[in-house]
């Protein structure tokens, strides 16, 4: 049986969606995060080499990688569901957000937690002054700009039908699902983009991904 190793609050939630969406059979292997560090287990090393989540085993391959394994997925399980037909203008946007998801999306939304980690680390008193300077700089003159330029973009493309590719549901939703819930949680997208909003909703609504966090445990991303 196909075997997801899952880490709590992390990308792997959205492989058990993507498998409860396709009606795949799957066994759950769980790890939990340090909960001063907030990294995940050294046991994840014995699966692959970087110790991140996700990875899944299948047929005796072990994939990593959110947007491969989702291709993988789709490719051998899919039976022609949440994806574009090959060679058409809709796969290649397709396949434009499945990378855009982690490529572009996440920088931005990692370095507003590495600036907030900064500024709130505990450091001797006389070094605090300088380190939240840093933050301060690194979040308003590089990473709030940029997180505005991409939200913006996401929503004006989710206005136009609700969904990443043309006016249906894919696994391009899914692989986009994460950066938009860590916008949500570093900041809150609901106000100022409300098609984001909308299909945040949406999606928690689907059946599948209330299956998948009741097999997943809860989830809470980092802010």
């Amino acid at each position: 049986m196909l075997i997801v190793h899952h880490l709590n609050n992390s990308r792997s939630q959205r492989v058990l969606w993507l498998l409860e969406e396709l009606g795949v059979p799957y066994d759950i292997r769980r790890y939990e995060r340090d909960k001063k560090t907030m990294l995940a287990p050294p046991e994840l090393r014995a699966i692959h080499p970087l110790g991140k989540s996700p990875v899944i085993e299948d047929d005796g391959l072990i994939i990593a990688e959110s947007g491969a394994i989702i291709e993988y997925l789709i490719e051998r399980y899919g039976a022609g569901h949440l994806a574009p037909t090959t060679g058409t203008p809709e796969r290649l946007r397709y396949i434009y957000w499945l990378h855009y998801a982690e490529g572009s999306a996440m920088p931005p939304l990692l370095l507003k937690l590495v600036a907030s980690r900064i500024a709130h680390a505990p450091m001797p008193f006389f070094a605090k002054p300088i380190a939240r300077k840093i933050a301060s700089s690194l979040q308003t003159g590089f990473v709030d700009p940029q997180l505005k330029l991409h939200l913006s973009y996401i929503d004006e493309t989710l206005a136009k039908t609700g969904w990443f590719v043309g006016d249906t549901f894919s696994a391009a939703d899914i692989q986009m699902s994460f950066p938009l819930e860590a916008a949500s949680a570093r900041g809150g997208s609901h106000a100022t983009y409300p098609h984001i909003a909308a299909f945040l909703e949406r999606i928690h609504q689907r059946p599948a991904y209330q299956r998948a966090l009741e097999r997943g445990g809860p989830y809470e991303l980092l802010s």
